[in-house]
C-alpha cells in the first residue's frame, strides 16, 4: 500500500513548492517579503458589490443549495455582459454556465469531454490548469508555442499530421498567464477555422479581458463567426472586481461543451452560495467605473515595475495585458535556472517571484513578476532589486557591467 495512487503519479512535483518554503522560512525569520509571486490581487472588491452581498446574506431563504449551474440571474448577467463587451449573443440558458472560478470550470470541463490517451494540444508555459487538468483526466499533452502567430498555427499543423491519436481539443489564454501575450481578432480566426477545418474543440481561457493596457481591449474568440461551433471560454470576476477569493466565474459558448460541464457539475456541487451569485450579478450589471479604475491600477503599477527594473539592469519588457510581468532571468544568472534565481532573489533581495519552470518546461529561463502591490512597494522592490545587482557587478540603466560573462556560480558564491 506505499505505491502512489495513479493520478498522483502523474503530477510533478510542485516546483512553487521550494520558493514558498524560503519565503515562509525568512517571513518567520521577521523578514520583510515582498511578495510579486502570487497571482492574488491586494485591492478591495468594490463597495456595491460587498453591499449586494452583505443585504443577500441578510435573507435567511439566500442559505440554502443554490443552484449548481447559477441562478438564472446570473447567467443572464453575463450574457448581456457579452453583448455589450463583444457584440457576442449568448442562450443564457443553453450558452452559459457558472463555475467556481475558472479553474474550477476549467478541470471539470476537461473531466467531461477527455477519454485516457486523448491528446490535448497546450501552450508552453501556460497557467498549470490548462495541462495539469487534461492529465488528470487521463489525457497526454503536446505543447505548442505560447505566442499567437504563426509558429503556434504551424504547431499546430504539424501536431494534426503528427499525433496519435489525433488532437481533440486545444487550450488558448490570451492575455496570457503567465507570459502576457495578447492575441487579435484575426489570429482568433485563423484559430476558428483550423479548429473547425479539423473537428477540434477550442477552450479559451479570458479571465485577463479586462486588464489591458493598449487602446483596443482584448477580443474574445466567440466574436469570430462560427466559433461557438466549437469554442467555450472560460472568464472570472477574481481580476476584474478584485473578487479572487470569492470564486465566481463562469463558461460560455458552444451548446455541447456547456451541457456536458453542466452534466458533471450537477454530480459534484450545489453552485457557489446564492449570496455570492447575487453580488457577482451586480458586479457584471451595475456601475463599470470600478473596472477602468482597477485597469488603470495595474497600468501604473506595470510602469513603475518596469522602469524600475530598467534602472536596475533588468531589461524587462513591457506587457500589453494581465496582471504579470515575464522576465527573462539577466545574462549573469541565467544559467542558474528560474527556479534557483528566484530564491536568490528572495535571500539577497527580500522579493519573492515565481519561477518560469512552474509553468512548463519552456517557461524555464524566465520569472513571472505580478503587479500585486502598491506602487510604493514596487519601488522598494526594485531598489532592493538595483541593490543586489550592483553588488553583484550588474550595472543599471539598462545595461549589465562585465559580470555578465561572468559564470552565475561565481557571481553568487
Amino acid at each position: 500500500m506505499t505505491e502512489e495512487f495513479h493520478r498522483i503519479r502523474r503530477l510533478p512535483p510542485y516546483v512553487f513548492a521550494e520558493v514558498n518554503k524560503a519565503k515562509a522560512a525568512a517571513r518567520a525569520h521577521g523578514e520583510d517579503i515582498i511578495d510579486l509571486g502570487m497571482g492574488n490581487p491586494d485591492s478591495a472588491t468594490p463597495p456595491h458589490i460587498v453591499k449586494k452581498l452583505v443585504e443577500t446574506v441578510a435573507d435567511p431563504r439566500s442559505h440554502r443549495y443554490s443552484v449548481s449551474r447559477g441562478i438564472p440571474g446570473l447567467r443572464k448577467a453575463l450574457a448581456g455582459y457579452y453583448e455589450r463587451r463583444f457584440g457576442v449573443h449568448l442562450d443564457p440558458e443553453t450558452e452559459v454556465i457558472a463555475t467556481l472560478g475558472s479553474k474550477e470550470g476549467l478541470a471539470n470541463l476537461a473531466s467531461a469531454i477527455t477519454s485516457p490517451g486523448d491528446t490535448i494540444l497546450v501552450p508552453n508555459p501556460s497557467y498549470p490548469i490548462h495541462q495539469f487538468g487534461f492529465i488528470i483526466a487521463g489525457a497526454s499533452v503536446r505543447s505548442i508555442p505560447a505566442t499567437p502567430d504563426e509558429d503556434m498555427l504551424r504547431a499546430l499543423e504539424r501536431a494534426v499530421r503528427h499525433s496519435v491519436p489525433k488532437p481533440t481539443a486545444l487550450i488558448v489564454n490570451f492575455p496570457s498567464n503567465p507570459t502576457a501575450f495578447t492575441a487579435s481578432l484575426d489570429f482568433y480566426k485563423e484559430l476558428v477555422a483550423f479548429a473547425r477545418r479539423e473537428d477540434i474543440w477550442i477552450m479559451s481561457d479570458l479571465a485577463y479581458c479586462e486588464i489591458y493596457f493598449g487602446d483596443v481591449p482584448p477580443p474574445s474568440i466567440l466574436e469570430v463567426p462560427g466559433a461557438k461551433d466549437i469554442a467555450v471560454e472560460f472568464t472570472s470576476l477574481s481580476k476584474t472586481y478584485s473578487m479572487a477569493g470569492w470564486r465566481m466565474g463562469f463558461a460560455a459558448g458552444n451548446p455541447r461543451l456547456i451541457q456536458a460541464l453542466t452534466r458533471i457539475k450537477s454530480y459534484l456541487d450545489y453552485g457557489a452560495f446564492t449570496p455570492i451569485q447575487v453580488a457577482a450579478v451586480a458586479a457584471l450589471s451595475g456601475p463599470q467605473d470600478c473596472v477602468a479604475e482597477v485597469r488603470q491600477l495595474y497600468k501604473d503599477r506595470r510602469d513603475v515595475l518596469i522602469k524600475g527594473l530598467h534602472a536596475a539592469g533588468w531589461d524587462v519588457p513591457s506587457p500589453q495585458g494581465s496582471m504579470f510581468a515575464w522576465a527573462p532571468i539577466p545574462a549573469p544568472f541565467a544559467d542558474m535556472g528560474s527556479v534557483a534565481f528566484s530564491k536568490l532573489l528572495l535571500r539577497e533581495a527580500g522579493v519573492a517571484v515565481a519561477p518560469g519552470l512552474g509553468f512548463g518546461e519552456y517557461g524555464e529561463g524566465f520569472v513571472r513578476i505580478g503587479l500585486v502591490e502598491n506602487t510604493q512597494r514596487l519601488r522598494q522592490a526594485t531598489r532592493a532589486i538595483k541593490s543586489f545587482f550592483q553588488r553583484q557587478g550588474v550595472a543599471g540603466s539598462g545595461h549589465e557591467a562585465s559580470a555578465a560573462s561572468q559564470p552565475a556560480s561565481e557571481i553568487v558564491s
